[in-house]
C-alpha cells in the first residue's frame, strides 16, 4: 500500500513569490490534478506517474479536461480542482446569494464578534437616482442607532452578568453579546467578507447563476470571480455564461403563482406561528428502526419493516438505544436516520437566516424579505427600554423601502435590517435535525437560532418521539444520555481539556 499527498491548499501569494524567484511555471494549476484523475479509469499506470505526465503536458491536460467534461459529460472530473477565494466588500444581502451553493465551504465575517464600521454597498440600481440620498441617509441613521444601542447594551450586559464581568478575560464575550443584539438594526447593505473554498464544478454553476441574476452586484461579483480563475483553469470551467433556465424560470413561476393563487395570498396573516412542521414521514420511528435492523442483519427491508410495524414504542426504543449506547456528544447518529424527513415553514429574521443557511445538508428555500412579517427584536433591547427607539428606526426604514420598492423593487431589500423577516421552507432528515439541535440548541449558540432550533425539535418530537429521544444541545448531551441509560456517557480522554494527544 502507498498513500501520497497529491496536493493541498497553498496561498497564491506564496506561489507567485516562488515564480518571481525561480521563473514562471505553467503547471501551477489545479487542472493537472483533474486531468490526471480523469485518466485513472483508463490508464493502468500508478496515479503518481499519471500526475507527472499531466504536469509535464499542461496544454494536453487542458484539452483532455475539455473533452472529458464537454464531450463525454463527466463533470465530476472538475470536482478535483479546488479554489480558495477571498471575497471582500460584498453586501450582506448578496452574501445570501453566494452562500446558497451548499457543496462549498464558507467562513464569513461575523457581525456577532466584530464591531461594525459604517461601510455599506449602495446598489448600482439606486446610484444616480432620486433614491440615492434617502438610501444613504437611512443607512447612516441605522448605523448611528447601532452604535447607540451597542453602548447601552454593553452597559446592560456587564451589569446583568456582573460575576462574569469581574474577570477581564470575559469582557470580549460580554461585548460580543451586546454586538450581536445591536446588529439587528443594521441593514442588509452592510459590507461583509468571506473566505470561500469551492471546486470547479460548483464554481461553474455559481458563475452561470450569477451571470443570469437580475441584481447588478451579483453579476459584478460573478465577473470578478471568473477573472480570478479564467487564466488559471480555463479547461474546467466551461458552462459559465448566462442561460435561459437561470434567467427566466422563476419569473415565469411568479407569473404562474399570481395567476393560480391570486394576489391576496401574499398577505402576512399566517404569521401567528414562527416554526410550523408542515410535512413529515408517517411512522418514522418504525421506519428508522427497520433501517437499522436491515443494516445489522441479512433480512430484506420489507421483512424488517413488517417486524417493526408490530413493535411497541418501548421495543422500538430498545433498537434506538442499541444504536446510541456508545455515542459521544460529537458523534453523529447513524446514517439510517436519514431515511425519514421533516419539512418546516419558518418565519425568521435575517440575522437568524444567516445561521440556518449554514446547514447545507438540508433543503432550504426562501421567499424575499417582507416588512409585513414584522421584526425580531432582541429581548435585551426591550430590557433597556430601547424598543420604541428601535421601532422608530424600523418604521423609517420601512417607509424608505416602500418608496424604493415602487420603482426599483430589485434593490429595495438592501435597506431592510437584520431584524426583518422572511419565510423559509426547510426540509431535513432526522440525522441533520440532530446536528442542528446539537449545535444550535447549545447554550453557547446565539439566542435567535436557539429559539428556532428548539421549536423545530419540539415539533418533531411530537410525531417521532422514539428516534428523537436523544436530541438536544451538546451542553445537555450527558444529562439526556443519563435519563435514557441511567448513567453518564463515557468521556473520551481526547476531548478532555488539556488531554488532547496525537499518536506518533
Amino acid at each position: 500500500m502507498r498513500v501520497i499527498l497529491a496536493g493541498y491548499n497553498v496561498d497564491n501569494a506564496v506561489l507567485k513569490d516562488m515564480q518571481d524567484k525561480a521563473g514562471k511555471r505553467n503547471d501551477l494549476t489545479p487542472e493537472v490534478l483533474s486531468a490526471a484523475y480523469a485518466r485513472i479509469s483508463r490508464d493502468p499506470r500508478p496515479i503518481d506517474e499519471i500526475r507527472k505526465s499531466a504536469r509535464e503536458e499542461v496544454e494536453r491536460s487542458r484539452k483532455s479536461n475539455a473533452t472529458i467534461i464537454f464531450n463525454m459529460g463527466h463533470h465530476s472530473v472538475a470536482e478535483h480542482a479546488v479554489f480558495n477565494l477571498d471575497i471582500i466588500g460584498v453586501s450582506r444581502y448578496v452574501m445570501e446569494e453566494l452562500e446558497k451553493f451548499r457543496l462549498c465551504s464558507y467562513t464569513e465575517k461575523s457581525q456577532r464578534y466584530i464591531t461594525l464600521d459604517k461601510d455599506f454597498v449602495t446598489p448600482k440600481e439606486i446610484k444616480g437616482t432620486r433614491f440615492e440620498k434617502i438610501f444613504v441617509d437611512m443607512i447612516a441613521a441605522q448605523n448611528e442607532a447601532y452604535f447607540k444601542l451597542y453602548e447601552k447594551l454593553k452597559e446592560h450586559v456587564f451589569s446583568k452578568h456582573s460575576e462574569l464581568a469581574a474577570n477581564a478575560k470575559n469582557h470580549n464575550l460580554l461585548e460580543g453579546w451586546a454586538k450581536e443584539d445591536a446588529r439587528y438594526i443594521t441593514s442588509l447593505a452592510t459590507e461583509s467578507q468571506v473566505g470561500q473554498t469551492i471546486n470547479a464544478r460548483n464554481f461553474e454553476l455559481l458563475l452561470r447563476r450569477f451571470a443570469s441574476h437580475p441584481l447588478m452586484e451579483v453579476r459584478d461579483l460573478g465577473s470578478a470571480l471568473f477573472e480570478q480563475i479564467a487564466e488559471v483553469a480555463p479547461s474546467i470551467v466551461i458552462f459559465h455564461e448566462a442561460n435561459d433556465f437561470d434567467k427566466n424560470t422563476f419569473d415565469q413561476l411568479k407569473k404562474a403563482a399570481v395567476e393560480i393563487l391570486g394576489q391576496e395570498i401574499q398577505s402576512a396573516a399566517e404569521n401567528s406561528q414562527q416554526v410550523k412542521l408542515v410535512e413529515f414521514t408517517p411512522n418514522a420511528d418504525s421506519i428508522v428502526a427497520a433501517c437499522l435492523l436491515h443494516t445489522a442483519s441479512s433480512f430484506s427491508y420489507e421483512q424488517c419493516r413488517a417486524v417493526t410495524e408490530k413493535l411497541s414504542a418501548v421495543e422500538l426504543k430498545k433498537i434506538f438505544m442499541s444504536a446510541w449506547k456508545n455515542m459521544q456528544f460529537y458523534d453523529s447518529v447513524p446514517r439510517e436516520f436519514e431515511y425519514i424527513g421533516l419539512t418546516y415553514n419558518i418565519v425568521l429574521s435575517s440575522a437568524c437566516f444567516g445561521q440556518l443557511k449554514r446547514h447545507r445538508m438540508s433543503t432550504l428555500t426562501s421567499q424575499g424579505y417582507d416588512p409585513h412579517l414584522g421584526n425580531t427584536i432582541p429581548l435585551a433591547i426591550k430590557e433597556i427600554g430601547m424598543e420604541p427607539f428601535f421601532m422608530e428606526i424600523v418604521d423609517k426604514t420601512n417607509k424608505v423601502y416602500e418608496d424604493i420598492n415602487k420603482e426599483i423593487p430589485i434593490a429595495a431589500p438592501y435597506i431592510l435590517t437584520n431584524s426583518h423577516r422572511k419565510r423559509a421552507l426547510i426540509k431535513v432528515n432526522a440525522r441533520e435535525l440532530y446536528h442542528i439541535s446539537r449545535l444550535r440548541e447549545d447554550t453557547h449558540a446565539q439566542w435567535d437560532i436557539q429559539n428556532i432550533s428548539r421549536a423545530m425539535t419540539e415539533e418533531a418530537k411530537k410525531v417521532m418521539p422514539g428516534l428523537l429521544a436523544l436530541i438536544g444541545g451538546k451542553d445537555r448531551y450527558a444529562q439526556i444520555y443519563k435519563s435514557l441509560f441511567g448513567q453518564m456517557p463515557k468521556v473520551a480522554e481526547a476531548v478532555l481539556p488539556g488531554k488532547r494527544k496525537i499518536k506518533s
